[in-house]
C-alpha cells in the first residue's frame, strides 16, 4: 500500500521545532508527528493520510517553499483520501465516530465533495472546475449541515531539510 512507503519517505527525522517565516509554518519537508506511529484512534489516523496526501501533493507542485503551495486538486484528492480513510476504519468498527468526518463522509455521498471544497477551502489562487453546482451544494448543506464546522488537522509540521534555514 502506498501509506507505508510514503511513511518512510517522509520519516527521515522529526524536528521538534517548527520554522514559522511571515506566521506561517515554512520549510521545504514534511515531518509526520511521531505520534502517528503510536496512536492508533481512528480519527487521528485518517487525518494522518489527509497530511500524507496533501504534503506529498504540495511537494509535487514544488517550489521554493512548499510548504505554502496547494491548489483545488491536492486539497480534493487529499480530503477524498480522508474520507476513504474514514470509511475503512468505520468498516473494522461501525461504533467508532467523529463529527467532522462523519460530516464529511455524507457530503461525498451526497456528491458535494468538489463544491464543499471549493466553498470552504478555496484560496485565490486556486483554479476550480467550471462544473461546481455551488447553489444546489449552498441549498443541501443548509439542510444537511446545519451545525457543522470545517477543520483541518495536520498530523505534522514543515521544517527545513537538514534543519538549514533560509537567509
Amino acid at each position: 500500500m502506498l501509506i507505508p512507503l510514503a511513511l518512510a519517505l517522509l520519516l527521515t527525522g522529526c524536528s521538534g521545532e517548527i520554522y514559522l517565516r511571515d506566521g506561517i509554518t515554512d520549510g521545504d519537508t514534511f515531518y509526520l508527528a511521531e505520534r502517528a506511529l503510536a496512536d492508533n484512534d481512528p480519527a487521528y489516523q485518517s487525518w494522518v493520510r489527509y497530511s500524507l496526501a496533501r504534503s506529498a501533493c504540495q511537494l509535487q507542485i514544488g517550489g521554493e517553499n512548499p510548504a505554502r503551495v496547494n491548489s483545488f486538486g491536492c486539497e480534493l484528492d487529499a480530503r477524498r483520501l480522508l474520507v476513504s480513510a474514514w470509511q475503512e476504519k468505520q468498516t473494522l468498527d461501525p461504533a467508532v465516530r467523529d463529527p467532522y468526518l462523519d460530516d464529511l463522509q455524507r457530503v461525498q455521498e451526497a456528491g458535494f465533495l468538489d463544491e464543499y471544497v471549493a466553498r470552504h477551502f478555496a484560496t485565490r489562487n486556486w483554479a476550480l472546475p467550471d462544473n461546481l453546482d455551488a447553489r444546489e451544494y449552498r441549498r443541501w448543506a443548509r439542510k444537511q449541515l446545519r451545525e457543522h464546522n470545517t477543520e483541518t488537522r495536520i498530523t505534522g509540521s514543515w521544517n527545513y531539510a537538514r534543519n538549514v534555514r533560509p537567509n
